[in-house]
């Protein structure tokens, strides 16, 4: 998940949001492409160059992949990749039977079969199960490199990999380039659409496979790791087991503590220097008054190194915002480039940054001397665009989620080092309608998935679910903590950070990271292992 978008800004409450990520990028060897029915396999371009979306004018079908149009290509681009993309010709809408309901898009989902072990004869070791990353809101090409840990243990499960692209973002738009452009486009990217886009995928694909009987455990991370425990409660019958690392499911209504995401954020720098923290909440307000006029933004844009000058005073605010936010949810105990490059525990390194001034330096300069940390650790950039940027990873479908059902309120207490801010539903709902011309429905993600006393409510009815947490990442507040039952299990860890189970392995990995990778290995052995078992019964 995204973090959320800097309240400094009068229109940044619009995308509340969420950056469920992955990191480290896998070392398994390219796969060789299996046979896929249906569409094939298009050679695909660098993330950012997408193919432009073509239309059928009049027809019933979506066409925004330019789906069958490639079926040759040399195969260099998907040679030095870990997986083979491939597009599955999805519905639009789930729900309804209305005349556009049953047009076609093209979804993007990535397969690695290296290490599959494919369907035996009768009293010979069980096929391989299927792995599914459930894709969060970005392109998936970024999440499956970014998820090494599937990778790692695909070999000793015999597994087949596949990531699914969310509707809405990468390549699996429904309207090409026009995806985004109006309520009644917007209106089908749903995470209960997403999740029914799964369903029908993985049934489609275990069939065409002649893979009906492997067990298929679902992954994610964030965001994703939100749809894959919520695909194993509403789809119990399409996977045996979900892994939900950093999925901050009780982040909504009034379960948990509004102010808990930014306190959490804070309480990671006071925890390596109360002089960092100190720093970094004193500097908003000078920003804001050196930023008050035209001259002040001319120097503030010196002092930031911008690549050219800045109009408004929230443009600084936001760039430290991110930097300090995004840090606190990657603050892993390796080096990372995740999100951006960055050395083993990047918070210790920011402070050092600003405990190392002398006595008396400009608090902005420190602020931004930390900040730079996260922007150019390896020293490359000249300058920073702090206006204008772009959206590399394709995440701009997240404001829409934010005012629709991804309702997460949040707030900003004294005690943070960021500035106080107050949330309200109705100032929610203004926005969103001033935005979007829709209005948020801020309770619907209790009411269709739960929540509420879950506890309580799972104990009975959910299973075969891991809920992984690392207390440094401030989405671990809005997770589950502890266990609920024997097959619904908590696993946190106190300096671990958003999703880094989900990283691949390293030499240098702390002893509490591979244990905690362990673990979750023994329990997937353990549901597949019982699946096994189950269907050999059945069969006799």
């Amino acid at each position: 998940m995204a973090a959320p978008a800097s309240p400094l800004h009068p229109l940044a409450a619009i995308a509340a949001a969420l950056l469920l990520l992955l990191v480290a990028a896998p070392s398994a060897a390219a796969a060789a492409s299996p046979v896929f029915p249906g569409v094939p396999p298009l050679q695909l371009q660098a993330l950012q160059q997408r193919r432009p979306a073509s239309s059928a004018g009049g027809s019933t079908y979506v066409v925004a992949a330019a789906a069958a149009a490639a079926a040759g290509g040399n195969g260099t681009a998907a040679a030095a990749k870990p997986f083979t993309a491939h597009y599955f010709p999805q519905e639009l809408d789930h729900f309804t039977f209305t005349p556009n309901a049953s047009a076609v898009f093209y979804q993007k989902y990535l397969v690695n079969d290296t290490f599959w072990r494919r369907s035996a004869a009768a009293g010979e070791t069980p096929a391989g199960p299927i792995f599914v990353y459930t894709g969060n809101e970005g392109d998936i090409e970024w999440f499956a490199t970014n998820t090494g840990f599937m990778f790692d243990i695909a070999p000793s499960f015999g597994a087949l990999l596949v990531f699914i692209e969310h509707r809405f973002y990468g390549e699996s738009k429904p309207f090409g380039n026009e995806s985004n452009s109006s309520p009644e486009k917007l209106g089908y990217l749903t995470s209960t659409q997403a999740l029914a886009d799964f369903a029908v995928l993985i049934t489609s694909l275990k069939h065409n496979l002649s893979a009906v009987s492997s067990p298929v455990v679902v992954f994610g991370g964030s965001y994703g790791g939100m749809l894959a425990s919520w695909f194993r409660l509403k789809y119990p019958h399409v996977t045996i087991g979900a892994v939900a690392s950093s999925a901050p499911i009780l982040q909504f209504d009034y379960i948990t503590p509004w102010s808990s995401f930014y306190d959490a954020v804070s309480q990671d720098y006071k925890s390596e220097s109360f002089n960092c923290f100190s720093v970094i909440k004193a500097a908003w307000d000078l920003i804001d008054e050196r930023g008050s006029t035209d001259a002040g933004l001319l120097q503030l844009s010196k002092t930031f190194r911008a690549c050219k000058t800045v109009k408004s005073v929230y443009s600084f605010r936001n760039w430290l915002w991110t930097a300090f936010v995004y840090t606190a949810m990657v603050d892993y105990p390796t080096p990372a480039n995740f999100l951006m490059n960055l050395p083993a525990y990047p918070i210790k390194e920011m402070c050092k940054i600003i405990d190392g001034f002398p006595a008396g330096a400009d608090i902005v300069d420190k602020a931004f001397a930390a900040a730079s940390l996260y922007y150019n650790y390896t020293g490359d950039q000249t300058c920073f665009q702090l206006e204008d940027g772009e959206d590399p990873h394709g995440l701009s479908g997240w404001g829409w989620q934010a005012c629709t059902e991804m309702v997460m309120p949040m707030t900003i207490s004294n005690e943070s080092m960021f500035p106080p801010f107050t949330f309200t539903y109705e100032g929610k709902s203004d926005d969103c309608f001033q935005s979007y011309g829709v209005r948020p429905r801020p309770h619907w993600i209790t009411t269709e998935y739960g929540g509420n006393r879950i506890d309580l409510v799972l104990k009975r009815f959910g299973s075969n679910i891991i809920f992984s947490n690392g207390m440094r990442d401030p989405w671990s507040r809005g997770g589950v903590l502890k266990n609920i039952s024997s097959s619904i299990i908590a696993l946190v860890t106190e300096k671990g950070a958003h999703h880094l189970d989900f990283r691949s392995a390293t030499k240098d990995d702390p002893d509490w990271v591979v244990e905690q990778r362990r673990q979750e290995v023994k329990i997937i052995q353990g549901w597949i292992d019982q699946y096994n078992e189950d269907l050999a019964q059945i069969s006799k």
